[in-house]
């Protein structure tokens, strides 16, 4: 389902700007989630930009931002502590809920994970929260610039590098994780959780997943993301990690989407408007369930394919397999068909295809069938007349029937 990305911006704790991205689904949202980046990264890191476009195609829109300070937020890093990025992802939840609707879901990433643990308990529309190679306790992240410590101390402050640039650290912000009793928030919170975090996981150790996960109340889970490394810097890790949290908040969110039920398999094929937009449907073939829209140039949600398109690939469909089964019965060394099909109105006289006597606007569906495997050229001839035969090619060829009464 192709989604689409809206660039937004709120007032962060500190009264600075914070630049957010909305990744919304094609249709109307079943639920929103909020996530929160890990420390010193942004918005745009790979492991965030790939779960909310995973969730987004799943239905969940999903509003990631940068905080104070950091990518393309305004404000002072070294201003910043554990509290104001927990007060920045409240007024993240303030914005979705004034604009859009209020988040069911929290994702957090490491430190942020240990943030939407934090802040759930503020935002009463919470229903799911899941979590992401976060630490038990928020003091971990002081071994990031253990080093620097006793110059923080003793100056007030110190330059740290952090995945290669400099960041100020001020003994405020130390002093700020001191006061933060994390796993008291996890035993409160008043929602459903999952924990997901990598036994490899060399920068916050799995010992952390197995204390929140102790920590906390039913209903709660727990899935090992294998081999994978902190920041999920691996495409697969992170697709697997979106699917896992898209499949799981299902059963915890409640549908904002406006979407009536699909209908039962009562007929052949089964068509009702989904009420979302002007045209966005249900489609049920048998045990089969899917969506058929328009595009978004003509008022659709572009949620699913059109009427043509599902006409175009009908065709599509029929060429293939009609050619796979004489190809088989011929024993003939076709290795694979792949059939593109395109579809357009167009004038009978520039029609060469056309049968004679046709006038005005016609149907013209272009088909390529590419053919895999060691043909003669003869073998190739013959494949690309049965073709022809298909049946739904002989249905859009010839003159149909159809009998339209009220139910």
């Amino acid at each position: 389902m192709p989604s689409h990305a809206e660039k937004v911006t709120f007032t962060g704790s500190q009264g600075a700007e914070l630049a957010a991205r909305l990744d919304m689904p094609a249709g109307p949202p079943i639920a929103y989630a909020l996530f929160a980046h890990c420390f010193t990264c942004t918005k745009d890191i790979f492991a965030a930009s790939r779960i909310a476009a995973e969730l987004a195609d799943h239905g969940i829109a999903v509003m990631r931002f940068d905080f104070t300070g950091l990518g393309s937020s305004a404000g002072e890093f070294a201003n910043t502590d554990f509290t104001s990025n927990t007060q920045d992802l409240i007024l993240a939840a303030d914005w979705l809920r004034a604009n859009q609707r209020a988040p069911q879901l929290l994702i957090g990433h490491s430190l942020g994970g240990a943030a939407v643990l934090a802040a759930a308990a503020a935002i009463p529309e919470v229903s799911a929260v899941a979590t992401i190679g976060a630490p038990a306790d928020v003091a971990h992240v002081t071994h990031l610039f253990d080093t620097s410590l006793d110059e923080i101390r003793s100056a007030g402050q110190a330059s740290v590098t952090l995945a290669g640039r400099p960041f100020t650290i001020r003994q405020s912000f130390l002093d700020d994780l001191g006061q933060h009793h994390l796993l008291d928030s996890v035993a409160t919170l008043p929602a459903a959780l999952l924990v997901l975090h990598s036994p490899q996981d060399s920068t916050v150790t799995f010992d952390n997943a197995t204390a929140i996960y102790e920590a906390a109340r039913q209903p709660k889970s727990f899935v090992t993301l294998d081999h994978a490394d902190h920041l999920l810097s691996r495409h697969a890790d992170v697709v697997f990690a979106a699917q896992m949290i898209a499949s799981w908040v299902m059963r915890y969110v409640a549908d904002e989407s406006g979407a009536a039920p699909v209908p039962a398999s009562t007929s052949q094929v089964v068509v009702a408007e989904t009420t979302q937009g002007a045209y966005l449907n249900h489609v049920v073939v048998g045990q089969h369930r899917f969506l058929a829209d328009e595009p978004v140039s003509i008022g659709g949600f572009d949620a699913g394919p059109s009427p043509y398109d599902f006409l175009a690939t009908a065709l599509g469909a029929c060429t293939s397999m009609t050619l796979r089964m004489y190809a088989d019965r011929k024993k003939l060394p076709l290795e694979r068909v792949t059939v593109e099909v395109s579809h357009a109105k167009v004038h009978a006289d520039d029609c060469l295809e056309c049968a004679e006597g046709r006038t005005g606007q016609v149907d013209r569906f272009e088909r390529r069938i590419h053919l895999e495997g060691v043909l003669t050229d003869d073998e190739r001839r013959r494949l690309l007349e049965i073709a022809d035969k298909c049946p739904v090619h002989r249905t859009l060829e010839a003159s149909s029937v159809i009998a339209t009464a009220l139910a």
